[in-house]
């Protein structure tokens, strides 16, 4: 490092590129990029910068101008190619060095605790070591390093492919070009790591789009997301993004005998690690780490939501192994939900496809974790009275798993007169029709009548599982109701190209495709049919099974209740809604008015057999020719039951490659295991 002049100050004058022949620009090139490396280090990974922001532009022009006088030396992985690509078409998907599993995770202490169980009975250790890390909530991704040079970046994707980042990615700052070869850098090195943006940084961000009269984005998760994946990396280059490493995705060429040793090893090399890591190697330990760490969450300038314990002992991991998608070896902790307060200004209800009446919070906007809250679930009156919040109070919000809004309660205020105690409206707000009760729910009794049931109907009756008419979005549906197009299912199939060419955005090649796309999906089946009807209880998989058991949809609209509930699967209460729902006049109209609008409802040919009635199936690690919904199509199509867990109802386990801990239960059990091929050949027989 002494040798290379441009690492130490005072900086030596330049000689004008012209006096420079070609070996000594060579030279001087390589000095350059070393040295820009070297602070790049200096400055992003041990936050102890050597030179000023002036000196580091100084060395940066200098390489720029010889890059440009001597084309003969430019280098893909320069530190001037950082902003240099050109914007790509589309981001195109690359397959990772190794699978990028996800980490088991709880909000539990309970599970934490049990999580060091396995690990002592697992390893025979009774305290071994670990590792103790921030979990960053960020973008997850793969970066490659070839002979010591960046190759490429991938997102996590499924955790076998991802999308190709790569330019976007080199220009992050603190991401290396070029790594330091210390300490035995291996030629091949694919490591993990977080992008990620400060807190300060995308307020800023966000203030800067507002003011621009952009969207904001909704966290610095979704922000750091969003830009990373840009077609134009110049509109990247600008956006204070950050990476962190933690871990080596594939280490085929470099065994380190520790999660420890492999950090100060990344150091070396130049690549940013967290400085909040811990060792331990008791629960006490990690108790208090958790705890410091959530509380510490606020100060630190980038967002973190939970920890993550690490078996330190690389080759005992190694032993330890993985489940189908998650290390033995390492667990998440996650923190308790973030609560803030807030002013619930009203409660409105909103009207579910089913007819149910929800009671929704509108609050004062407060921001929880990044997230312009404005309003929150109540999920119905018993619950607000019980946590009994009215209009006026304050409350407390919180994210359940950081995404979905709730009240938890309302902070208690003296001398402050509240409103009213929250009662249900006795009619419906949409349709004004009278509601009634049922249990813990206000429904309203005006089914398709009533437009906001409609609505859901229709988006529910367009689903791929239904009807499948792929260009019914919800926007349009809202526009066909509100102007009166649709009052009932039927009117879909009697609206012309001309109709839809009258609706906000639509022009004559979009009318005539979703004229098209509502046309074809006149041909169905029947279990498709039963399930886009709506009927409550009735989910996909029931639906196959009355098509199974029915073949007709004649025969099933003059089934009884008791008919129903004979059947396997069909429980009392899900019987006797099927029954009502054919026994309504209007449901049996609207079904009419389908069939002269040319609906053709055949026979489920996959429906048809039932030589695997009574077995139940259970599915472990992953198949080749099936995903796992497939899979579970197919057996239920055949008359099969497949659940996710392992009992003494269980027949058989169907193996796939990288199987769980399922094998070994099956295997206690005796239960008859399924390689992919028996499987195969017992569906396809």
């Amino acid at each position: 490092m002494s040798r290379n002049p441009f690492i130490k100050t005072p900086f030596p004058e330049f000689k004008d590129p012209e006096q420079l022949s070609e070996k000594q620009a060579g030279k001087e090139i390589g000095q350059l990029r070393e040295a820009i490396e070297k602070h790049n280090q200096f400055y992003y990974v041990e936050n102890d910068p050597q030179i000023s922001d002036k000196q580091y532009d100084r060395l940066f022009e200098r390489l720029l101008e010889l890059e440009e006088a001597f084309p003969g030396h430019r280098s893909r992985v320069s530190p001037t190619k950082k902003i240099g690509a050109p914007p790509a078409g589309a981001l195109k998907k690359k397959k990772h060095a190794a699978p990028m599993l996800s980490l088991d995770s709880s909000e539990k202490k309970e599970k934490a605790e049990h999580f060091l169980k396995q690990l002592r009975k697992k390893t025979g250790k009774d305290n071994p070591e670990f590792i103790m890390e921030p979990k960053f909530d960020g973008l997850s991704v793969e970066v490659v390093y070839e002979h010591g040079e960046f190759s490429h970046g991938v997102t996590r994707g499924d955790g076998e492919t991802g999308e190709d980042i790569s330019a976007n990615v080199k220009t992050i700052g603190s991401l290396p070009l070029r790594l330091s070869n210390e300490n035995g850098l291996p030629d091949f090195l694919p490591v993990r790591g977080e992008i990620f943006m400060g807190k300060d940084d995308f307020h800023d961000l966000n203030k800067k789009r507002i003011e621009k009269g952009e969207k904001p984005f909704a966290n610095a998760r979704n922000a750091a997301a969003g830009i990373v994946r840009q077609l134009d990396p110049a509109k990247v280059a600008d956006k204070p993004l950050d990476i962190f490493f933690y871990e080596i995705i594939e280490p085929a060429e470099h065994v380190f005998e520790s999660h420890w040793e492999l950090l100060k090893r990344f150091k070396k090399w130049g690549l940013k690690t967290n400085p909040e890591v811990r060792k331990g190697n008791s629960f006490e330990q990690i108790s208090d780490y958790h705890r410091s760490m959530e509380k510490k969450r606020e100060e630190l300038p980038y967002e973190i939501d939970g920890i993550v314990i690490k078996l330190n002992d690389r080759p005992l991991r190694k032993k330890l192994g993985v489940r189908q998608r998650s290390p033995r070896w390492a667990f998440a902790w996650k923190f308790s939900p973030r609560q803030e307060v807030s002013t619930l200004k009203e409660i409105v209800v909103q009207v579910g496809r089913s007819g149910i009446l929800t009671p929704v919070a509108l609050l004062e906007p407060v921001d929880v974790g990044g997230v312009t809250v404005s309003r929150a679930t109540l999920h119905n009156e018993d619950e607000v009275n019980r946590k009994d919040v009215r209009p006026g109070d304050r409350v407390k919000i919180f994210r359940a798993g950081d995404v979905i809004p709730g009240i938890s309660g309302r902070v208690e205020k003296t001398g402050k007169k509240r409103e009213k105690t929250y009662k249900m409206p006795r009619k419906c707000p949409a349709c004004h029709t009278e509601v009634v009760r049922e249990g813990a729910y206000v429904v309203c009794p005006a089914g398709l009548s009533c437009p906001a049931q409609l609505k859901g109907s229709l988006k529910h009756f367009a689903s791929r599982p239904a009807m499948n008419i792929e260009e019914l979005g919800a926007k349009t549906i809202g526009q066909l109701v509100d102007r009166e197009m649709v009052k009932r299912l039927p009117d879909l199939y009697t609206l012309k190209t001309e109709d839809l060419s009258q609706l906000p955005g639509f022009a004559e090649k979009s009318s005539k495709k979703l004229h098209d796309s509502i046309r074809n999906s006149r041909d169905t089946t029947l279990s498709s049919f039963i399930y886009a009807l709506g009927i409550r209880h009735v989910g996909t998989r029931t639906a196959r099974i009355l098509a199974r058991e029915y073949e007709s949809l004649d025969r099933l609209m003059e089934a009884s209740a008791e008919d129903l509930a004979s059947i396997s699967d069909i429980g009392k209460e899900t019987a006797e809604s099927i029954a009502h729902f054919f026994s309504n006049a209007d449901n049996r109209k609207m079904i009419e008015k389908l069939k002269e609008a040319g609906l053709k409802i055949g026979l489920d040919m996959r429906g048809t057999s039932s030589r695997l009635e009574g077995k139940t199936f259970v599915i472990t690690g992953e198949l080749e020719d099936f995903r796992r919904e497939e899979a579970k199509e197919k057996i239920e199509a055949l008359g099969g039951r497949a659940t996710s867990g392992i009992s003494d109802n269980t027949d058989y386990l169907v193996v796939g490659e990288n199987p769980g801990s399922k094998l070994d239960e099956a295997k206690k059990r005796n239960i008859p295991t399924l390689d992919e091929k028996e499987f195969k050949k017992m569906i396809e027989t």
